[in-house]
């Protein structure tokens, strides 16, 4: 079969992905740059004055990378887990198997969809979180390694698209599939490092924290951007090389055995 022809439904899917959350630009660009203004003036201008951070670092500084992989986490989710739940209500998701799409191809194009969207998010945080940066301490937050900050995006985003689609696969209605995202998603990006170090825990909770695969995205963003870290840049990298792994088994293996049937 002609490259080109094999991979036209691969790229009809990804862009059908990209053209559903343009649609609701205020959604997807000015909703997260108003959440992350809220954030950096509660906690990074107005809280953070009192907090004390070691290695010359501010807190508004140590914040910033943690709000924009979180940003990307979330709305890879939600994009790729929003999009199966939509398909499967309407009844089309299962069209997706008598489509000449292989399973990589549907997962990897709705994932690639997701992260999409996350990097959009990432660039409109990183954008705010940098206004607040220089208006703070009249300079820009410099960022320490552009390809590291790209790759743990990339890795969390793609791992968290494939997550959503696992995730609306299995759901058997939308609040199923809310409560995925309000007690397993967001439990693990606050307790991941978003707002603290874990070196400020005890000892019992520091160990409890290091199980959080999270953790090693969060601080990946953290050391690419001020070159600081809570964790080992080669462990940050095989745990999110891991994780992705991981999420790709459970979606191939959602699609080969998860429900397709309409709500």
């Amino acid at each position: 079969m002609n490259k080109n022809l094999k991979w036209t439904p691969f790229m009809m899917l990804y862009w059908r992905e990209v053209r559903r959350f343009s649609r609701v630009a205020v959604q997807t660009l000015l909703a997260p740059a108003v959440n992350t203004t809220l954030y950096l003036l509660i906690f990074g201008v107005s809280i953070g004055r009192a907090i004390k951070m070691e290695e010359g670092i501010t807190y508004l500084g140590f914040l910033i990378p943690g709000l924009i992989m979180m940003g990307c986490l979330n709305n890879a989710f939600s994009n790729a887990s929003s999009s199966v739940a939509g398909s499967k209500s309407a009844g089309e998701l299962e069209d997706y198997k008598s489509s000449p799409l292989s399973s990589q191809q549907i997962i990897w194009a709705l994932s690639a969809g997701g992260v999409s969207r996350g990097l959009l998010v990432s660039v409109v945080t990183m954008v705010v979180g940098e206004l607040f940066y220089l208006n703070q301490h009249g300079e820009f937050l410099p960022i320490n390694n552009v390809f590291l900050l790209f790759y743990f995006l990339l890795v969390g985003g793609f791992a968290f698209g494939m997550m959503g689609l696992s995730a609306a696969i299995w759901a058997r209605s939308f609040d199923h599939l809310s409560a995925v995202g309000n007690f397993v998603l967001l439990p693990l990006i606050y307790l991941g490092g978003v707002f603290y170090s874990i070196d400020n825990l005890p000892g019992f909770w520091q160990k409890v924290s290091l199980a959080n695969p999270l953790l090693y995205l969060i601080n990946g963003v953290r050391y690419a951007i001020l070159g600081v870290s809570d964790v080992s840049l080669g462990v940050s990298v095989l745990v999110t090389l891991i994780m992705l792994l991981v999420f790709l088994s459970i979606s191939v293996w959602s699609l080969a055995r998860g429900s397709f049937h309409r709500w």
